[in-house]
C-alpha cells in the first residue's frame, strides 16, 4: 500500500524533533483509525439493532474525531509543541482503546466492528510507540 505521510516526512525541509519512522507510521495510523470508525458507526447505522448500538456509534465518532485531529496536528511541524502532541497522542490511546473495547464487544454478530477493533488496537500501539520515543 502506498502511503503519502512518510515521502511528505522526508521532504520537510527543517528538523523534526521526533522520529520520522514512527512519526509516520502513527499517522497512517491514525488516518486508518479515523476512517474505520467512521465507516463502522455508519455500518451499525444500518443495522436492525441500531439502538443496541448506541454506545457503539458514540465511541466510533469519538475516537475517529480524535484520531483525524491527531493526524493532523502531527503532520505540523512549524512551531511544534510537544505538549501538544504529547497530549493529543494520550488522547488517541484511550479513545483507541475504549473504541476498541467496544467494538470487539460486538465483533461476533458484526463483521464491521471487528475491523474497527483491530484498526483501533493498531492505532493505539502506533501512538504508544510514538510516545515512547518522546523527550
Amino acid at each position: 500500500m502506498t502511503t503519502i505521510a512518510r515521502p511528505m516526512l522526508e521532504t520537510y525541509p527543517a528538523e523534526i524533533n521526533l522520529d520520522r519512522d514512527r512519526l509516520a507510521v502513527a499517522i497512517e495510523a491514525l488516518i486508518a483509525c479515523s476512517q474505520a470508525c467512521t465507516a463502522c458507526a455508519d455500518a451499525c447505522l444500518s443495522e436492525d439493532m441500531v439502538a443496541e448500538l448506541t454506545k457503539c456509534i458514540r465511541t466510533d465518532l469519538d475516537c475517529a474525531d480524535i484520531c483525524a485531529t491527531t493526524a493532523r496536528v502531527l503532520s505540523r511541524h512549524t512551531g511544534y509543541d510537544a505538549n501538544i502532541s504529547r497530549t493529543l497522542l494520550e488522547a488517541c490511546v484511550v479513545a483507541c482503546r475504549s473504541c476498541g473495547d467496544e467494538c470487539t464487544s460486538h465483533a461476533d454478530m458484526h463483521e464491521h466492528c471487528r475491523i474497527c477493533a483491530e484498526a483501533c488496537r493498531i492505532c493505539e500501539h502506533a501512538c504508544r510507540n510514538l510516545l515512547a520515543g518522546m523527550s
